[in-house]
């Protein structure tokens, strides 16, 4: 199925957008950006020049996905989210094309006007609480919270907040390694 553009949006040359994926209206998809399938942009959504996206990802409201910044597979960017690009901007010392790469890992979820600050890596499936702030990398499903964003419990890979066990209702268990890693344990049948 090919992708949806809205009429009111803006698709410059040398862009790739995927299979059934939905740009909607007042967006902007600028030279260069790669898209994936099945994903979705809602209202007003600007990416950036030469940005990838991955598969399945979902990008609500308000959001400009600025150049440096690398969207992996199954990612939910809430309203109005933000991404920064330069670690120390400044009007009148532009520093055209040298960006600090920002990577959200397949299937972290970004909640409503949490702020990304450039430079940091968001691990696989993490959570970050609306209006946190990440000020450093993120570990696979953390659950961040606050201004600068602190990890405050973990998250299952659907979603759900993990208890003491790390066992999760859906029936995924994880275990807790050393330096504060957890990783999902395989079970065989």
């Amino acid at each position: 199925m090919k992708p949806f553009i809205h009429e009111s949006s803006y698709v410059d040359d040398d862009v790739i957008i995927g299979e059934d994926t939905k740009v909607w209206h007042f967006c902007h998809i600028q030279k260069g950006a790669r898209i994936g399938e099945r994903c979705s942009f809602g209202q007003n959504v600007n990416v950036g020049n030469n940005v990838h996206i991955g598969n399945g990802v979902r990008i609500q409201n308000n959001v400009s996905v600025y150049e440096g910044v690398e969207i992996e597979d199954n990612v939910f960017c809430g309203p109005s989210c933000v991404f920064t690009n330069v670690t120390t901007p400044r009007a009148h010392f532009p520093c055209h094309g040298v960006y600090a790469k920002t990577l959200i890992k397949e299937g972290a979820s970004l909640g409503a006007n949490c702020t990304v600050v450039c430079g940091h890596t968001v691990g696989r499936s993490a959570l970050i609480a609306a209006g946190a702030v990440v000020t450093h990398n993120v570990p696979d499903y953390a659950l961040m919270a606050g201004v600068p964003a602190r990890r405050i419990g973990w998250v299952c890979e659907c979603g759900k907040r993990l208890g003491d066990d790390l066992h999760c209702s859906c029936g995924r268990h994880y275990v807790l390694k050393s330096n504060d890693v957890l990783v999902k344990e395989i079970l065989f049948c």
